[in-house]
């Protein structure tokens, strides 16, 4: 008598997409800004604002369609990384609209332009364009290695928007910064989408060269130093990062270009070599640059003590109204709608909004929005560390380390740690550039995480192992 038994095979256990994570998680970030908007409004006036119920609407609209998207096209996705975006830019919005109620704000406006419009409108409509360009990274990036074809067309790409400001008729200059261009009405800031084009370039250039980069030639104090014919990539980064700082007057940026380089380089060869020298050719150049350039200097000035310099420079009158503005919130703050950062001036919605959260939330409040920048900053890095390949490793890395250099450069000059540098903390203050490009960083970190998440897909049957077999006794 025999005895036929069929084996078959098994496919792999499909991991959780914690997409109702993300959509509960949702929840909560628009839950949180719309009472920190009826906050402001009972603060302010002591009744319900009238256009809570639209702002509420509209932002929970937004946060749906990009759920909805990323449930259907990034299963696998990080749940984190949407959430934690919404929740930023919602209180972001909830700040500026309280600062546009500022009586001193509007008169101010008044007397200097003669009129007077809101930005939070605006700062709404820039969140829904954001949100688009999540859409269509994620629509139309199917898969982020397709991005390492373009390695040096994103070079030649990235140079062409640092060097847009420059261009007569196109760029302005606005405080001392040659940052902005003006296209149909608009001021756009080219650097905000050129740290994501360069971050792309830098992850196909080093995927192809760390090999060559990671090689020293000798050891000296510790250090493994490299050759001399490998030190071209840094010291080309370097300098471009002064030209934009000399022509520009953009401390903010350069920094910024430069310390991302550093990084992935750091993470592509793991030599702490490059990090020693990147830290001492940034403050060598910044030190050299700042001895001639006066719009530096002006910052330099305000840094180191602008307690001296209040009554005749406008970046020290600034910095005395925000360390006041910090000092005053203390532990818990004065409460939303009740400070005084509108002091600041024009700039108290866009470079000093930090001011506002120091003065109105009080440490508490720094530390608490420090950290949501860092849950985003962690769960980039942790998706890179999940990554596959190394070009999704390196533009993962690249991605969160330039968020995360923005942080810091924006955050540290405002709280006098270093000189201020004009940029925009990321999807809190107001400005077109900076919550679009962030929003499409934020979409690529979407993409590369649904990769390295999503489970392999199953072998292909093996005909030899779903052979009959037959058992005799």
């Amino acid at each position: 008598m025999s005895v036929v038994t069929n084996t078959t095979t098994i496919g792999a256990i499909e991991a959780p997409s914690r997409r109702n994570t993300e959509l509960a998680l949702l929840g909560f970030a628009v839950a949180i800004p719309v009472f920190a908007y009826l906050n402001v409004g009972l603060a302010l006036d002591g009744e319900v604002p009238s256009g809570m119920l639209g702002y509420g609407l509209g932002l929970a609209l937004l946060a749906t369609v990009a759920h909805l998207v990323v449930r259907k096209w990034a299963p696998y996705a990080d749940p984190l990384l949407l959430p934690l975006a919404t929740l930023l830019n919602g209180m972001g919005l909830v700040l500026i609209w309280r600062l546009d109620q500022s009586p001193r704000l509007i008169a101010t406006s008044m007397r200097r332009y003669n009129s007077f419009s809101p930005d939070a409108p605006s700062q709404m409509m820039y969140s829904a364009i954001g949100i688009a360009m999540l859409v269509a990274v994620l629509l139309l990036l199917k898969d982020h290695r397709v991005l390492q074809r373009y390695t040096y067309i994103s070079m030649m790409a990235a140079l062409v928007l640092l060097l847009l400001p420059l261009v007569p008729g196109l760029g302005s200059a606005v405080y001392g910064a040659k940052i902005w261009i003006n296209v149909a009405g608009f001021s756009i800031q080219p650097g905000e989408f050129a740290k994501i084009v360069l971050a792309v370039f830098f992850s196909g250039y080093l995927m192809v060269k760390r090999d060559a980069l990671a090689l020293a030639s000798r050891r000296f104090m510790g250090l493994y130093l490299p050759r001399g014919r490998d030190l071209g990539p840094i010291l080309t980064i370097w300098a471009v990062s002064l030209l934009i700082l000399v022509f520009e007057n953009d401390l903010g940026t350069s920094l910024l270009f430069f310390g991302m380089f550093v990084i992935m380089l750091y993470v592509a060869t793991e030599r702490t070599s490059w990090i020693v020298m990147g830290l001492l050719m940034s403050v060598a150049g910044a030190v050299g640059v700042a001895s001639f350039a006066g719009h530096v200097q002006a910052r330099v000035d305000a840094w180191a003590d602008p307690f001296s310099c209040a009554e005749k420079v406008a970046a020290c009158d600034q910095m005395t109204q925000v360390l006041m503005s910090f000092g005053s919130g203390g532990i818990l703050g004065t409460g939303l709608g009740q400070g005084n950062s509108d002091l600041i001036g024009f700039a108290a919605n866009s470079d000093f909004i930090f001011a506002t959260v120091g003065e109105e939330l009080g440490l508490t409040g720094v530390m608490v929005f420090l950290l949501l920048y860092g849950l985003i900053i962690e769960r980039g890095i942790r998706t890179s560390l999940a990554a596959r390949d190394p070009f999704g490793k390196l533009l993962a890395m690249g991605l969160s380390g330039a968020f995360a250099l923005q942080i810091f450069v924006v955050a540290g000059g405002v709280m006098g740690l270093i000189p201020l540098t004009g940029m925009t903390m990321p999807f809190l203050a107001y400005g077109g550039s900076s919550v679009i490009a962030n929003w499409a960083l934020i979409g690529i970190l979407i993409r590369i995480s649904d990769t390295a998440r999503r489970p392999a897909p199953s072998p292909a049957p093996n005909p030899d192992a779903e052979m009959t077999q037959v058992v005799r006794p």
